[in-house]
């Protein structure tokens, strides 16, 4: 079983490791742009700090001035302060939760738009090891860390850790012997915190990877529903997934235990140290009848003090988590982009368009080889077919001329320029794509045409829909052309899809032309339609096709035979499939369930018959198709 690769090695996670490394990039990517923001947000977080402790100063005035001494005359000045004080303090607030808002909103868009790039630049060959679903749902949950760690960060410096300082200088200012008993409790909190903290991190992995397992799947179910419904499969996903939900709510649950392990430290910790207040000033009261005003004024900072005290005892529980998040969203962000351009790529100059394989050779990432010194020529604005069993490598041609993937050994090379040394975007801008599954994306009809050259008018969609025989169709819908698809074009039969994908490539107007078993999957009406379509595409490119379908490779110009990964004949239809003995005479012969075969009339013209399929064996040795 492939690994997943969205997995961190160990050398990422060695790097990866502690609070302050992911702090430190986080705060050099970003602090720069938000300084100005964050300076407001500290003033407010500063304010609001210092008037959490100007609460509890006052305490000592109000009780020992208005109460004990019974000065009416500052009843007027203390009230008017505190209604000053808790205005100032409530403007402070909802300045710093805006402002704190906007900056994490704006962080998960950047943050999103980036690992949208990076998935972009990534091979195909990632896409094929990772699951679609769990690699979306991790990436949804995981963006949030980045705005979590400072968010988290700063709060707790600016407003918390302010607050609490202040409010120990209050309690130190009105009772330093009081002050030191609470102090001495302290400790305690610190082992909680710490005890706590390490045994967080593989938690919330785990919790965070099982999470976004659920979602997958569950993405995963709604996308095949078809399938799911065909072959009764509800109570067996059920089941499946049920167990990944238990999983994931058992983690949850455990999780939650760790985490809030905090909080019953924290109320010893402040149960003792109220509580010893209380004792001690209650005595000195009863026993010295010292005024009040100083020991309730303590008592108040005390109170208040709790809650930044617990939030901080709390930070670095919090702040693993975000890291978690953080850290695995570096990991996709920091993968090597293992078919990136050479450094001294130049642009594809696309002549003629003529398409050499020499001595390619090919192997996928488990190791099994595709390809052994394929060579052969597709001849400039010709049409070149590429047949064979299933497991010949024949799709695997179509995705090295693509540059999906790079050869071991060998080179591929168009109008004689080697495309390992081109740019990939150069390359694939001369090059039309139409896939045996066509995927069509959430918009309307013609932004799905348009996604094959997006400067194209309104008047060229049309075109290229009339030429792909998809245009009646689309007029048939309920509001044309700007019809909304959806997911996945599932309103549309087969054929309908197929022809929006050959408008989308007659729209790019490449010279050259890749047909991977384009009608392998349609009825008899459909695949007439389509394949009037693609003659129409095919005239004056460079053309591969694939195809099981003989009625697409009759005509073509040149058909090459493949076998585990090797050329084993080349010749037009008529000299193969009456050569004694020849694979694909044989295939021809096989043919399909029902299907027949292809055989040449008198005069020589070839007239289709039925379809021609792989013989359905693995050759020892093959690859994949």
């Amino acid at each position: 079983m492939a690994s997943d690769p969205t997995r961190p090695t160990e050398g990422a996670l060695r790097l990866a490791r502690g609070v302050l490394p992911i702090l430190r990039r986080i705060v050099a990517e970003n602090g720069r742009d938000y300084a100005r923001h964050y300076a407001v947000t500290i003033v407010c977080l500063v304010i609001i700090g210092l008037t959490t402790a100007f609460v509890a100063w006052i305490t000592r005035d109000v009780v020992n001035e208005i109460f004990v001494r019974q000065r009416g005359d500052l009843i007027v000045g203390i009230a008017g302060a505190i209604v000053a004080v808790f205005l100032l303090r409530g403007v402070a607030m909802y300045v710093q939760a805006v402002v704190l808002a906007r900056i994490g909103n704006d962080l998960v868009a950047r943050y999103q738009s980036r690992v949208f790039d990076k998935l972009m630049r990534l091979g195909v060959g990632f896409f094929t090891e990772a699951r679609s679903g769990h690699l979306a749902a991790r990436i949804a949950e995981n963006v949030n860390g980045i705005r979590d760690v400072l968010s988290l960060t700063l709060t707790a410096l600016g407003r918390d850790l302010i607050a609490l300082v202040g409010l120990v200088v209050v309690m130190v200012t009105m009772d330093p012997l009081l002050s030191l008993i609470v102090l001495a409790v302290a400790p305690i909190l610190i082992v909680a915190v710490a005890w706590v903290s390490a045994r967080i991190r593989s938690v919330v992995r785990d919790t965070v990877e099982l999470n976004s397992r659920v979602v997958g799947t569950m993405q995963e179910s709604v996308q095949g529903i078809t399938v799911v419904k065909a072959f009764t499969m509800e109570e067996q996903l059920g089941a499946r997934i049920g167990t990944i939900i238990e999983r994931a709510r058992a983690k949850a649950d455990r999780l939650a235990a760790i985490v809030e392990r905090v909080n019953p430290a924290a109320e010893i910790f402040a149960g003792l140290a109220v509580a010893g207040v209380i004792a001690y000033a209650g005595l000195r009261a009863v026993n010295q009848g010292q005024p009040p005003g100083a020991t309730f004024a303590f008592i108040t900072a005390l109170l208040l003090a709790a809650d930044p005290a617990r939030r901080l005892g709390q930070l670095k529980v919090n702040l693993e988590k975000a890291m978690v998040n953080a850290r695995m969203i570096y990991e996709i962000l920091d993968m090597p982009e293992r078919q990136g351009d050479r450094p001294d790529a130049t642009a594809l100059a696309v002549a003629a368009g003529e398409i050499v394989f020499d001595g390619v050779d090919f192997s996928y990432a488990d190791g099994t080889q595709v390809l052994a010194g394929l060579t052969f020529t597709a001849p400039a604005n010709r049409t070149t077919a590429i047949v064979g069993p299933s497991g010949a490598g024949k799709s695997t041609v179509i995705a090295l001329i693509q540059r999906f993937y790079d050869p071991a050994a060998g080179a591929i090379r168009i109008d004689g320029q080697d495309i390992a040394g081109v740019t990939a975007a150069s390359l694939r801008g001369q090059i039309a794509f139409v896939s045996q599954q066509p995927y069509l994306f959430e918009g309307t009809i013609a932004e799905n045409i348009r996604f094959g050259r997006p400067d194209a008018s309104d008047g060229e969609i049309e075109a290229a829909a009339r030429q792909a025989n998809a245009h009646d169709f689309i007029t048939a819908q309920a509001a044309g052309y700007d019809t909304p698809l959806g997911e996945n074009g599932v309103t549309l039969s087969g054929g309908q899809r197929q022809r929006l994908s050959i408008a989308r490539a007659i729209v790019r107007n490449a010279p050259i032309l890749l047909l991977d078993e384009a009608t392998s999957a349609l009825d008899n009406e459909s695949e007439k339609l389509v394949q009037q379509a693609l003659e129409e595409v095919m005239a004056g490119r460079t053309t591969i096709v694939i195809a099981h379908r003989l009625s697409t490779i009759v005509s073509a110009d040149r058909i090459i035979v493949m076998d585990q990964g090797r050329v084993v004949e080349t010749g037009t239809h008529a000299e193969l499939a009456t050569r004694h003995g020849g694979l694909y005479a044989r295939l021809n012969t096989l043919g399909m369930s029902g299907g027949g075969t292809v055989r040449a009339a008198p005069d020589d013209d070839m007239a289709a018959t039925g379809t021609m399929a792989a013989s359905g064996r693995r050759r020892a040795g093959g690859g994949q198709a």
